[in-house]
């Protein structure tokens, strides 16, 4: 699995003009979904992602989690986070789980983080086509790969 974890002071996931989810100040996670994804996998970033330090102390240093800061959290299913652009310039996606797949991980996942943070997280839609909008906080971008941890 993999993870693109943006520090927000707002995001929100738009389909068909209807504003599905909306969160404040937190954690927009865009997350993508391989084959060879487990359960473990989903495990595994769902930690990192509650027990990252990036919002800022009383001194201004990146010291607490989003569970300290009582954030909120925005989860984006994200297939094209496993493209692969070696040859040509259209990507291909074909490392991308199928549906069949990536949905249960996906809600494992999401429950997964919930469950960690200690509130309930907010959603896209799988598959939708979405507009996401986000107010980056720093800029703070991080990316996870749950196959390297690094």
């Amino acid at each position: 699995m993999r993870v693109l974890i943006q520090r927000v002071k707002q995001a929100t996931v738009t389909i068909d003009g209807a504003c599905k989810a909306a969160i404040g100040n937190g954690l927009l996670v865009l997350v993508g979904i391989e084959d060879a994804d487990t359960e473990t996998d989903a495990l595994w970033l769902a930690g990192k992602i509650a027990g990252l330090r990036i919002f800022d102390d009383a001194h201004g240093v990146m010291n607490k989690s989003v569970v300290h800061t009582d954030g909120e959290v925005l989860i984006v299913s994200q297939f094209t986070l496993f493209a692969l652009t070696a040859k040509g310039n259209r990507p291909s996606y074909m490392r991308a789980a199928k549906h069949e797949t990536a949905i249960p991980l996906y809600e494992k996942f999401c429950a997964l983080v919930s469950e960690k943070i200690g509130k309930q997280v907010q959603t896209g839609t799988f598959a939708a086509d979405m507009q996401v909008s986000l107010l980056n906080n720093g800029p703070v971008t991080i990316w996870m790969d749950s196959k390297n941890r690094e």
